[in-house]
């Protein structure tokens, strides 16, 4: 009597075996469901003033604030391993910060000559902007602030009108509002068609969070100290919801946004999930600072195998439904894809 006969399991127990497919690296591939590659792939940059200039960021190790010309030359290894696109965040001296924001739209700033000298450099790159005041702020917040504290819409609206403008006009392909202002996507798109800017695409950051996980990204742009103890609470979503995030994006690609963004990325990945089923669009998410900060943390740590991990949660990204992901992890990404 066999095995199977003597605990009462048919011959043919179990009827399906899943496993079969896992068992070998050539039927894992045929099944594999999703892939992750370098068209996926933003690669941020924090752009200081000066020439030859790289400061480390201490609490994004392996992440540097670049001049110009640095830049330049980091996009162009980037550009030759695959990546299509990156995003600039300006980074302003403390003097150049006013409540009027004024900086946030000069077009001999930091951020136009950056977009300007990398276009003439790399045409073919994708050359996306973050577009909110809160590099140009002396509080550190993402908009104008009236005498009581609160974060005003409308005066918000028409400086990020003008950043936004600014930033397209200098030669960006992409502007990103990150700002969370009401109705700041329709007027910047009607802002572009005014001007014959009808190809200049609007990435909106359409379901941002009040998240705990920017603290790393806020130092690298010098707007912590400036927003101290404070919080955007009354402009970024509770992290508690996700009707308003459904809401907040069907109402950004009604004003003409081209593709949506949530940010934070893993924490929020049943947000992204939920807006690729609903409005099949292109769609985004940020992998941020304090999610690049704690991987480097316990990789540093010998917690984690760093690649494995990253390479994971691309996937992950993926899985959910992005399109893209902006991450700091691109660079290392787009190597490791490469190998």
């Amino acid at each position: 009597m066999t095995d199977k006969a003597l605990f009462g399991l048919s011959a043919a127990y179990p009827a399906s075996r899943p496993r079969r497919m896992r068992r070998d690296d050539f039927s894992r591939r045929l099944m594999q469901e999703n892939d992750v590659s370098t068209a996926m792939l933003i690669q941020p940059y924090f752009v200081i003033e000066g020439h030859n200039k790289r400061v480390p960021v201490p609490s994004m190790p392996g992440i540097e604030r670049l001049s110009v010309d640095q830049l330049v030359r980091e996009a162009e290894l980037i550009h030759k391993l695959g990546v299509p696109a990156v995003v600039l965040f300006p980074v302003t001296d403390d003097s150049a910060k006013t409540d009027d924001c004024a900086g946030a739209y000069d077009p001999k700033g930091l951020a136009p000559r950056a977009i300007s000298t990398l276009k003439e450099a790399l045409p073919e790159l994708g050359v996306i902007t973050d577009v909110a005041l809160d590099p140009y702020s002396p509080h550190g917040h993402d908009g104008l602030m009236d005498s009581s504290g609160y974060i005003m819409n409308d005066e918000t609206v028409e400086v990020l009108v003008k950043q936004a403008l600014c930033h397209a006009e200098a030669g960006a392909d992409m502007v990103g509002p990150s700002d969370m202002m009401d109705g700041r996507v329709g007027q910047i798109r009607a802002a572009f068609e005014a001007q014959g800017l009808t190809h200049s695409k609007i990435l909106s950051y359409a379901a941002k969070y009040a998240s705990s996980f920017y603290g790393p990204f806020r130092d690298a742009v010098g707007a912590s100290a400036a927003l101290g103890s404070a919080n955007k609470f009354s402009y970024q979503i509770d992290p508690a919801n996700s009707d308003e995030a459904m809401r907040e994006i069907a109402l950004d690609l009604q004003e003409g946004a081209d593709m949506i963004m949530v940010k934070p990325g893993l924490p929020y990945l049943d947000i992204v999930r939920r807006a690729k089923q609903q409005f099949a669009v292109p769609t985004s998410a940020y992998h941020v600072s304090g999610e690049y900060a704690m991987i480097k943390a316990a990789a540093a740590n010998g917690w984690i195998d760093e690649k494995q991990v990253v390479m994971e949660s691309m996937m992950a990204f993926r899985r959910a439904g992005c399109d893209a992901v902006l991450t700091y992890c691109a660079h290392d990404v787009a190597k490791w894809l490469a190998e």
